[in-house]
């Protein structure tokens, strides 16, 4: 299927070039997967918290999350998010983000916040596929309880709402764009 959001130097002429395009969602939603297509379509930088956080730490992201509290891991994180200045960049992160009143304030700052809203079966597949994808989940915390946590936080905070249900990765960055050019 062609889509013309996604050919390159796609221009958003309604957001500052000093910008940048956020992404929240539950880990498995496509953050980082669309996310680098659409800094790509864009010409843009493309960042992963996740993998800040594993830099910061020189570990992986689930055993940084292993070592410390839900809430001590949520902490780290904001920090880590609250540091950042970015401009003209793509930044795909943790789901655990949005638990954090300053942080996606912070984000809000730097651009549009994106919410790719996935089915939770979905994200229980993709979830299943990939274990060690970095969770902040609490002891006795079930992935149904997780989702239905965060959801309306997601929804809260998002400025734009992509629901990619049924749709490839390619298909969402070019809902994701096309939603971003209607700002």
């Amino acid at each position: 299927m062609y889509i013309p959001e996604m050919e390159k130097g796609f221009v958003l002429p309604n957001l500052p070039e000093t910008s940048c395009v956020v992404f929240i969602g539950m880990a498995g939603a496509g953050k980082t997967t669309v996310g680098r297509m659409v800094a790509e379509a864009l010409g843009w930088a493309f960042a992963d918290s996740d993998h800040i956080i594993e830099a910061a730490y020189a570990a992986p992201l689930q055993d940084v999350a292993d070592a410390m509290s839900k809430d001590a891991f949520i902490d780290v994180e904001a920090e880590v998010v609250q540091g950042l200045r970015l401009q003209r960049t793509v930044l795909a992160t943790g789901g655990s983000v949005i638990y954090r009143k300053k942080t996606m304030e912070h984000l809000a700052a730097l651009g549009p916040v994106v919410y790719l809203d996935v089915p939770m079966a979905d994200i229980l597949e993709r979830i299943a596929r990939n274990p060690d994808r970095g969770l902040a989940i609490a002891p006795g915390q079930t992935l149904e309880d997780l989702f239905r946590e965060r959801e309306e936080l997601y929804r809260r905070y998002a400025g734009i709402r992509v629901s990619s249900a049924g749709m490839s990765p390619k298909e969402t960055a070019g809902a994701v764009l096309k939603a971003l050019a209607e700002l």
